[in-house]
């Protein structure tokens, strides 16, 4: 098992957001957390992240307990975010945004380098010395893509993953996403994008008022699909 989420129990000072998070993704598969707004998705990956410290249950990566390590340390065993609203590095150029955080930390032979990335989304390449600010949001979702993957990551996480993007801009992330698939990355992603996201994914998450109500395939999805339904409101 790659990442395992048991129990987590997590709130922002008083309030209580999540009860009984369950979840996990095992090497080269790819899982979907979903749910309406509000009922705390970005939540569990702050914790995933360690930009939030639970305050119950447990998460491990690669067999390593990560429970309140700082977020950087968490980092470097290989997990990258893009997180939402993308936050990338706004007064530094495509360029700069990219090699800022680049390591190959697992000294893997095919590592990701700006070349790479570049060739993944051509439009970075084309803008590599504009600055971030002046990028698109789609072109800024896609640098803060490759600015994840910059860091050769076991685990790449996206947290809504197309929100707020054009239909032909959202077509092309899904594009790369599922190259990314077919290379064998493994990736546990946002978004709101059902249909899309059942070609792309192993397997399903479901919460709902912070608690796991539903696990399961594509195969189980569409058997369940009235339930399931019913908890995204879609």
């Amino acid at each position: 098992m790659m990442l395992s989420v048991t129990n987590l129990q997590a709130a922002y000072g008083a309030s209580r957001v999540l009860f009984d998070i369950n979840l996990d993704v095992t090497e080269g598969e790819c899982v979907t957390l979903l749910g309406r707004n509000g009922m705390g998705k970005t939540t569990t990956i702050r914790c995933i992240m360690g930009l939030l410290v639970a305050n119950g249950g447990a998460i491990s990566f690669a067999g390593c307990a990560i429970n309140g390590r700082a977020p950087e340390r968490i980092a470097r065993l290989g997990i990258g975010l893009v997180p939402e609203g993308r936050q990338i590095f706004p007064t530094l150029t495509v360029h700069e945004n990219l090699v800022a955080t680049a390591a190959n930390r697992m000294v893997r032979p095919n590592s990701w380098t700006e070349e790479r990335v570049c060739s993944l989304f051509p439009r970075l390449g084309e803008r590599r010395n504009q600055w971030a600010n002046t990028l698109s949001g789609g072109e800024q979702q896609m640098l803060a893509i490759g600015r994840a993957l910059m860091t050769n990551p076991r685990l790449l996480i996206l947290d809504e993953a197309t929100e707020g993007l054009a239909p032909v801009i959202r077509a092309e992330i899904w594009q790369c996403l599922e190259a990314l698939r077919r290379e064998g990355q493994s990736i546990l992603v946002v978004d709101k994008n059902i249909n899309v996201l059942r070609r792309l994914a192993d397997r399903h998450v479901v919460i709902e008022k912070g608690m796991t109500v539903w696990r399961g395939t594509n195969a189980d999805l569409d058997r369940d699909w009235d339930k399931v339904h019913g908890w995204l409101g879609v």
